[in-house]
């Protein structure tokens, strides 16, 4: 059968539009995979950036450098326990305190606020991530360092230190810096981020699923517990995460109220010092085997960082296949 000339004109147009829409295809994919592997190039160039810089340090210290408990510029001994130490207790201090407190307006909002309440006070914590860390150190120093001093330390303190095991915990001069006054800080300052993840990912529940709850009996916090949260574990989690990624690397806010002392904390209310305050304070004025060791301190972040979000990420896969996804 012979095809006519209106019939090979069309074939051959689809044609060229298939080869045209295949094209399009492929450029598109290329496109967004050289995107992709710029994002991998730059932290790979980081990485060994940072790897280079520190392998003086790490060639001389070795990883004894890890719990080393020496800072001294002089005397060219360096050791990140100081810095480690402080990092993570003033991180898990802020954890401790932000995720309870986010995880409870994210199901007010989600559960249980006014529908004339939810828009504006959703946005007034949007806004609170939008505040310069520099201003959090600022109010940290100025105003609630000396009301934490007066009203906090002094109290807690001639309460809790004569007790035993953990009176050691609240001992030190109250002068409103230090490990917990940087945990304190850092808390408000990761709210907003964890509480906005967590609205986000409760919104993300399908109605049906809490009405039938509802339908079947269920309170408020039953709910939240057996529906909501099972369903957004991962997003949760995520957020959690994501507060803690952003506490481990703050600068400015910890280092106005961390009270920068290269030591090891022996008290909630003493001083000291965490990873990313050692680098603000000394980065300007390092130079040779001091510079060296402030990268080192930038790489051990690093690492810290991926192995908490590796961790992180174990955890969704593991809750998922206990789950049977």
């Amino acid at each position: 059968m012979q095809t006519s000339p209106s019939e090979a004109k069309v074939s051959s147009q689809m044609l060229a539009m298939a080869k045209r829409q295949r094209l399009q295809d492929v450029l598109f994919h290329r496109s967004t995979q050289f995107f992709s592997l710029i994002v991998l190039t730059a932290l790979a160039g980081i990485i060994i950036s940072l790897f280079v810089n520190a392998w003086p340090t790490f060639a001389k210290f070795g990883v004894p450098f890890l719990w080393f408990a020496e800072w001294d510029v002089n005397n060219l001994q360096f050791g990140a326990a100081y810095a480690i130490v402080g990092t993570m207790s003033s991180a898990g201090i802020a954890l401790l305190i932000a995720v309870p407190l986010a995880f409870g307006i994210a199901v007010f909002l989600t559960e249980t606020c006014p529908v004339w309440l939810r828009r504006p006070l959703g946005t007034a914590i949007e806004l609170l991530a939008a505040v310069p860390s520099i201003i959090y150190g600022m109010f940290g120093l100025f105003v609630f360092a000396p009301l934490f001093a007066d009203y906090v330390q002094v109290p807690v303190r001639d309460l809790m230190s004569g007790m035993p095991l953990i009176g050691f915990l609240f001992g030190g001069a109250p002068n409103g810096m230090g490990i917990l006054a940087a945990g304190i800080v850092l808390a408000f300052m990761v709210l907003p981020f964890v509480a906005a993840v967590m609205r986000d990912v409760f919104e993300i529940t399908p109605p049906i699923l809490r009405e039938s709850a509802y339908g079947l009996g269920c309170t408020t916090w039953e709910v939240v517990r057996e529906i909501v949260l099972p369903y957004t574990q991962k997003g949760v989690i995520g957020g959690v995460m994501l507060g803690l990624g952003r506490a481990l690397g703050e600068t400015m806010a910890v280092t106005f109220v961390i009270g920068n002392a290269n030591r090891m904390p022996t008290s909630l209310f003493s001083p000291g010092t965490s990873i990313a305050s050692t680098l603000a304070n000394e980065f300007g004025e390092a130079a040779d085997l001091h510079m060296s060791s402030l990268f080192a301190l930038g790489f051990l972040l690093f690492v810290i960082t991926f192995v908490v979000l590796a961790l992180a990420k174990w955890m969704i896969n593991r809750a998922e296949k206990a789950k049977g996804f």
